[in-house]
């Protein structure tokens, strides 16, 4: 595998000595669903063992600095990601994600844990754990900008050990899907920065990996230039078995593409869930209520009533608009202590939690959690 370098050029990935925090062979794995699952021998002598997953993490560690000024940055992770699926890797800024995916790709070297590609433990065999492993890194120049986006293209599936010419029709299809073909013979240098990013998945995708890491891959693309990636990454998955682990903050892109989401938050998961099982979390409908008649005494009683999420002061002579998390009876609990309040109601909207609400309330109280405890250890 290969990483691009923010110079531009180009670094064997996983070439980083061994740690010895090791572990067996016979560890757990995290499952599909979020659950955690043994792998085990089959009992029955004669049959095959199932294919071991695209990516098995397990107890990955990595802190930064030593004594009172060590930083954990990652903390005994363990996951695995079947192949063929897609899944997305969340956590605000700081939660770890980075220093986590350098981790996997060899170009960070873990305090204690081990990383497995395709049944192949990275530390032991290298060359082939990354063989068909390949990233495309947030901040990184991830092609030749001197090159045109068909000379990148036959160049990184050149490195990978392909012959481009194999592959040719490959990339056509891959320019034509990614939007890039009247592109193809213009140097890289000379387009907006969506197209260049574009390019990057192409150049990523050319030389036919099995496992891909993507660091927000539609950093500087457009509403269509976005819909385009997300059908060509499902297609990719469903249809050439290609496992992606996907990191973003477009929630709209992880909803959308991703079969799993895991969160990560303080170097530690959150959790590990399918996306419907995390929306299934949100407790309730969001109701958007506009009123002329909300002030101080009418807000802090609705707060002492109800979950109120957030509070629009009004411009003069305008509307203050609140949001309420409410749903079933309680949004009927609600009409009736605005009506007994005196709010006359200008405007109202009903919203279903999306993945971003799900992911900001976890985070949030995961923040407030650590904060308590950090305070607890001060005072002892």
């Amino acid at each position: 595998m290969a990483e691009r370098g923010s110079t531009g050029g180009q670094s064997n990935v996983g070439c980083a000595p061994a740690d010895d925090g090791t572990h067996d062979g016979d560890s757990e794995y995290g499952s599909s669903d979020g659950g955690r699952t043994r792998r085990r021998a089959d009992t029955d002598a004669g049959a095959p063992r199932p294919d071991p997953p695209a990516l098995a993490v397990d107890g990955i560690s990595k802190s930064f600095g030593d004594g009172d000024d060590a930083v954990v940055a990652v903390d005994d992770v363990s996951f695995a990601v079947d192949r063929g699926s897609v899944v997305g890797l969340l956590g605000p800024n700081g939660a770890g994600k980075t220093t986590l995916i350098k981790s996997i790709l060899g170009t960070v070297v873990p305090d204690s844990g081990t990383v497995r590609l395709f049944g192949v433990d990275a530390t032991s065999d290298r060359r082939a754990a990354y063989a068909d492993i390949d990233a495309m890194l947030e901040g990184a120049r991830n092609d030749y900008w001197r090159l045109t986006v068909r000379e990148n293209l036959r160049y990184f599936a050149t490195i990978g050990g392909v012959d481009p010419d194999s592959v040719a029709a490959r990339h056509d299809r891959l320019l034509d899907r990614l939007g890039l073909a009247e592109k193809a013979d213009t140097p890289v240098r000379e387009l907006s920065r969506g197209m260049k990013q574009k390019v990057s998945l192409a150049s990523v995708l050319a030389g036919g990996a099995k496992l891909v890491f993507l660091d927000e891959p539609t950093l500087g693309l457009d509403v269509e230039s976005s819909r385009t990636l997300r059908r060509e990454l499902r297609r990719l998955a469903d249809e050439d078995d290609l496992t992606v682990v996907l990191s973003s903050h477009d929630m709209d892109v992880v909803e959308a593409v991703c079969d799993r989401v895991i969160v990560v938050a303080d170097g530690r998961i959150l959790a590990d869930d399918a996306v419907s099982a995390l929306l299934s979390r949100a407790s309730a409908d969001v109701v958007e209520v506009a009123s002329p008649d909300f002030e101080e005494r009418s807000l802090a009683a609705l707060d002492e009533r109800f979950e109120v999420r957030s509070v629009t002061p009004a411009e003069t002579g305008g509307r203050t608009r609140i949001e309420v998390a409410a749903g079933g009876d309680e949004l009927y609990a609600l009409m009736d202590h605005l009506r007994e309040a005196g709010v006359t109601i200008d405007d109202i909207r009903t919203r279903r939690p999306d993945l971003e609400d799900v992911f900001v309330d976890m985070t949030e109280t995961e923040t407030e959690h650590t904060g308590a405890s950090d305070a607890a250890r001060r005072q002892r």
